[in-house]
This record gives structure tokens, C-alpha cells and sequence, in this order.
């Protein structure tokens, strides 16, 4: 049986909770752009991301490790393929749209620039004067402006709910800016799956990495509670040699019990409220998707925890100090002289401006290119 875009429509609306996004309701695009026959809109939306050059180059760009540092490392894409893994696993158990969390989870670092954190730091403090840099309005600049696929329109012409969840994106530490997309309301429920996802995927996810680089040992995260409730569930001596299967295991362990947890929070609260529809998410009191307060806590310890001996780690800074020097030092080269930008880059250098013409460019770059352009540029050896 051919499952038409009407009939994907109707299982969604027969299959999903009231409170979901529905793609037969969404508010729609904001240029006239007709819909396949074969997909919804939040589908093609997914599809549209996928396919961006943003997309493809986050291979290359930083989460914790630079590039060079090795190959099992996680990376910008990698982060992201998980992260919308954990948040189709969450939407699917609580009755919410798939399809538009995979999409908003997909897109929601397209716009950060290489060498992670250190990158955007860098970023912010150039462009202070000049309209800031924020990774999270970057994501929604490159796929509203950026991107040029078709003719008819900037951007990848996506749906209202998917701009909106990018737009929405934040953290515990990290709140959203959601000027133009209704402001005084809170992320749909996909919106904050995607929060919850991305928050679980890279505690999880950089602990991994931290304890296969070895920049962060079993010993030092004795005390922990968290850790030590994993280190029981898989019953494992914490005092042998943590081998990889082990390590695995305490991953997969650490995602399980997140993911419980937050699943049986969040449906109590849906319950507790009597929340019914996408309106009743919006304009409640609160996020909706969370954590109990008990493992939120744990989890804050252990994100302290890694704040201290992972991401402020000596080899880690060493890497930033250097990441913020390459930019510094690209962008005042570019500054001083317009004209060694590709010609590419200096397409909309009248409308917007010298400064942010040279962060659109440097925010795309990954972590490598970013390394050979200063190479070029600075390196008398290096062809440029």
C-alpha cells in the first residue's frame, strides 16, 4: 500500500498525543512552497537538513577533541546523529511528532564554528561590537539565510514548529533569545525533548570521551553518586582496569537511567497539569520535560564534575588557547584586507557588513580548514 502524504497525516493524528505537533497543522513556511506527495512537512524538513552543506561539514568540527586528536572522538555530526537518536527514543515513548524532533535535533549546532566552545568564545568577543555570536541564532541564520539551494528562496525555507524549536533550543546554563517566534511562549514539546536530548547525549557522551582519552579516571570520580550507581547496576570493582566493554556498559548504563527517568517525570507532570494539547504545553508554568528532581541534581554534580577535570583539563586549554589565537588571527587578517576572502564569502559583504561577512565565513569552517586557512595565510611555506 503506497502511504500518501495525507495518509502519513492521518496516522499521525490517529497514532500521536494531543499534545504533539502535527504536520497537517503546522503554521506552515514563510515562502510559498508546495508539499510532496510522499512526505509531511516535518519530514522534509529532516530531509532538507540532512542534505546541507552545514550539516556536512559539522564531521569535521569540534565537541571536546579537536579533530587531530584521534578518530573515536566524538564530533559535532556524531553528537548530533545521537542526539536525535535519544530524542526520537523520548518522543516516540511520550506520544510526541518524531519527525520534527529529529529535525530540530539535527539542526541544532549547524551553526556552531569550529573548535567547539573555545570557537564560539572566541566569536562572541570579536563580534561584541558588531551584533554579537551566538551559536544557537547562527543555526537559525544558516538555515534561514545562508544556505542557498533554490532560487526561489534564502535559506532552506523550513516549517514554522522546526524554526521555533531551533530558536528555542536552551540548557540549564544556556537560555534562548526567541524574538520573532512568539516569545512569551515556551518550546512546544518537541522543543524541549530536543533540549533534554542534547543535554543527556553530551554529559554521556563527553564522559565517554574523557575516560577513553584518559583525562579523567575512574579514581577521580570515586564519591560521584552517580557514578556510583553505575558502577553497582553493572556490577563492575571500580578498582580493576576499566577496559572497553566496561566502559560501554557504564555508558549504556548512564543513558538507560537518564532516559527513564525523564520519561517517568515528564508524564507525570503531563499528567499532574491535565495537559491536553500544543497549547497546553506552550503556556504552562514550566518545562514539562525533565528530570526528577533527585537525578537533576546528580546530574548537575557530575556536570561539575566534568566541568573541572574535562573541559578546563590543561590538554583541552592548551587546544583553546591556540583555537582562539588561529581566529583572532584570521579575522583581523581578513579586516585589514577585504580582498583575500573568497569570492564566495563576499557576496553579502554590502548588506551586512565587513565584520559579520568574516564570522559567517569563519563560523562555517571546520576545525581543519580552519587550521590550513591560517596555514595559508600565515605560514611563508604553505601555498596559498
Amino acid at each position: 500500500m503506497y502511504y500518501d502524504r495525507k495518509k502519513l497525516e492521518e496516522i499521525e493524528e490517529q497514532h500521536l498525543a494531543g499534545y504533539a505537533c502535527l504536520s497537517s497543522r503546522s503554521k506552515g513556511r514563510h515562502y510559498p512552497d508546495e508539499e510532496p506527495d510522499y512526505r509531511t512537512a516535518f519530514q522534509r524538513d529532516r530531509d532538507r537538513i540532512l542534505h546541507t552543506t552545514a550539516f556536512r561539514r559539522l564531521e569535521y568540527k569540534t565537541q571536546v577533541f579537536i579533530n587531530t586528536e584521534g578518530d573515536y572522538y566524538r564530533t559535532r555530526l556524531t553528537h548530533s546523529l545521537e542526539v536525535a537518536q535519544i530524542g526520537r527514543t523520548i518522543a516516540r515513548a511520550l506520544g510526541a511528532n518524531e519527525d520534527l524532533v529529529e529535525a530540530i535535533c539535527l539542526a541544532h549546532d549547524i551553526g556552531h564554528p569550529p573548535f567547539g566552545h573555545s570557537g564560539e568564545a572566541a566569536l562572541a568577543k570579536l563580534m561584541k561590537d558588531h551584533g554579537g555570536f551566538d551559536h544557537n541564532k547562527q543555526s537559525l541564520r544558516v538555515v534561514t539565510q545562508l544556505e542557498r539551494r533554490f532560487n526561489e528562496f534564502p535559506g532552506l525555507n523550513l516549517s514554522w514548529e522546526v524554526l521555533e524549536g531551533m530558536v528555542k533550543h536552551e540548557s540549564e546554563y544556556d537560555i534562548s533569545d526567541a524574538k520573532d517566534y512568539d516569545p512569551q511562549l515556551r518550546g512546544h514539546l518537541e522543543a524541549q525533548i530536543t533540549n533534554l536530548a542534547d543535554e543527556l547525549a553530551y554529559t554521556a557522551h563527553d564522559l565517554d570521551d574523557g575516560l577513553r582519552s584518559g583525562m579523567i579516571t575512574p579514581q577521580q570520580m570515586e564519591g560521584i553518586p552517580l557514578w556510583t550507581s553505575l558502577v553497582e547496576l553493572v556490577d563492575w570493582d571500580g578498582h580493576c582496569e576499566l577496559n572497553d566493554i566496561t566502559r560501554h556498559r557504564l555508558i549504556r548504563a548512564l543513558i538507560g537511567i537518564e532516559v527513564s527517568d525523564l520519561l517517568g517525570a515528564t508524564d507525570a507532570r503531563i499528567r499532574l497539569a491535565h495537559i491536553q494539547t500544543r497549547e497546553d504545553v506552550q503556556k504552562y508554568e514550566s518545562n514539562l520535560v525533565g528530570f526528577t528532581d533527585g537525578l537533576q541534581e546528580r546530574n548537575r554534580e557530575l556536570k561539575t564534575f566534568l566541568y573541572h577535570n574535562l573541559y578546563r583539563h590543561w590538554r583541552v586549554l592548551r587546544m583553546q588557547t591556540k583555537a582562539e589565537r588561529f581566529l583572532f588571527d584570521l579575522f583581523e587578517a581578513f579586516l585589514a584586507e577585504p580582498g583575500i576572502l573568497p569570492e564566495n564569502a563576499r557576496m553579502n559583504l554590502e548588506e551586512i557588513g565587513i565584520e559579520r561577512t568574516i564570522c559567517d565565513y569563519l563560523a562555517g569552517m571546520t576545525d581543519r580548514f580552519a587550521l590550513d586557512e591560517h596555514a595559508r595565510l600565515f605560514d611563508a611555506t604553505t601555498l596559498p
